[in-house]
C-alpha cells in the first residue's frame, strides 16, 4: 500500500489520529520536501513523534525517481507525506496515477491546507476565484501568466488566493558549470516581493486588473502560533514587513460582503482608509461594468 498522507500546516500534531496509525503500519516514510515546509517542526522532531525514520523525497526524487518509491510500495507499506493536504501539487498527483499503472493500492489521508484555513482571514471561501502562484523573478525571466487569471477573478467579483514561491534546494549554476553540485540556501518569497512583481506586471501590461490601490490581505504563518494578518493597499504590502515565512497574499475581489468587510478590518491599521479602498475597488468595476453595457 502506498498512503498519501497530508501533515496539515505547521507541528507534528497537526496531522491526523488516521494517518499518524497509518504511518506507524509502513517500513518506510518520505517527506515531500520541496513545495512546502511545516514551519514549527524538523525531521528530527516528526521521526520523534511517528516513531518512524523519514527519508526526504526532493523534487528530483519525486519526479525523476519515484519508481524508488513505487518499487517499496510493491512489497510493503510506504508512507509518502505532505505539507498542507495530498493534492497541493500536481506531482502528487502524477504519483498516484504512477501507482495505480503498476497495480499499487493507495489510500490517500487529507488534511488542512492553505487552500481551506486561508478562510480564517475573514473571506468566505466559496468567494475564492482560480489560485495562482508568484514565481522568483530573475534578469532573464519574469512570467506573467498569472495576471490573467487574476483578471478573470477580478472580473466575477472573486478573491484570489496567491501562493508564493520558495526554493528549498536549488543547485547553484555558477558552481554548477564548474563541475561542482552544490544548492543555494533556502528561500521564501516575502510579501513585499510577491507585491512589488504584481505591481511591476501591471505597469507593465496597464491593463486594469488591479491598481496600487487594490484592497489585499498580507497571511503570515499560517496554522502556526505566530499566524498573522494585515489588511492593506497593494502598494501598502510591497513596503510591508511580514515577519518569518510563510507568506501568502489574497488580493480582494470586488464584491466584498460586509462581515467580510467587517472582519478584515480588525486587521487594517487605519480601517477608514481600508475601507475607503474597498469602495473605491468596488466603483471601479461597476464603472467598467456600466461601460460594457
Amino acid at each position: 500500500m502506498l498512503y498519501m498522507i497530508g501533515l496539515g500546516l505547521a507541528y507534528p500534531e497537526d496531522i491526523t489520529v488516521r494517518g499518524l496509525e497509518a504511518v506507524k503500519k509502513c517500513k518506510k516514510v518520505f517527506l515531500e520536501g520541496y513545495t512546502s515546509i511545516l514551519m514549527d517542526a524538523t525531521k528530527e522532531s516528526l521521526e520523534k513523534f511517528y516513531g518512524r525514520k523519514i527519508t526526504i523525497a526532493y523534487r528530483e526524487t519525486v519526479e525523476s525517481q519515484s519508481d524508488e518509491i513505487l518499487a517499496d510500495a510493491k512489497e510493503d507499506n510506504v508512507a509518502f507525506l505532505v505539507v498542507g493536504d495530498v493534492f497541493g501539487a500536481t506531482t502528487h498527483t502524477d504519483l498516484v496515477i504512477r501507482a495505480r499503472e503498476q497495480g499499487i493500492q493507495v489510500e490517500c489521508i487529507h488534511n488542512a491546507s492553505v487552500m481551506n484555513a486561508v478562510g480564517a482571514c475573514g473571506l468566505q471561501l466559496y468567494k475564492f476565484g482560480q489560485a495562482v502562484s508568484i514565481v522568483f523573478f530573475t534578469d532573464s525571466w519574469r512570467p506573467d501568466s498569472f495576471y490573467e487569471k487574476i483578471m478573470e477573478n477580478r472580473r466575477i467579483g472573486l478573491h484570489t488566493l496567491l501562493l508564493l514561491d520558495i526554493k528549498v534546494r536549488e543547485p547553484d549554476f555558477k558552481e554548477l558549470m564548474k563541475g561542482h553540485l552544490t544548492y543555494e540556501p533556502p528561500r521564501y518569497m516575502s510579501v513585499a516581493q510577491c507585491c512589488q512583481e504584481l505591481l511591476e506586471v501591471e505597469e507593465k501590461k496597464q491593463e486594469g486588473a488591479y491598481t496600487p490601490d487594490t484592497p489585499c490581505v498580507a497571511i503570515s504563518r499560517l496554522g502556526s502560533s505566530e499566524q498573522s494578518f494585515k489588511a492593506a493597499t497593494l502598494k501598502q504590502l510591497s513596503e510591508y514587513d511580514a515577519g518569518k515565512p510563510l507568506h501568502s497574499v489574497v488580493m480582494l475581489g470586488h464584491q466584498v460582503h460586509e462581515l467580510e468587510l467587517e472582519y478584515l478590518l480588525d486587521y487594517a491599521d487605519d480601517k477608514e482608509a481600508f475601507k475607503a479602498a474597498v469602495k473605491k475597488d468596488q466603483q471601479l468595476f461597476e464603472k467598467d461594468e456600466k461601460k460594457d453595457n
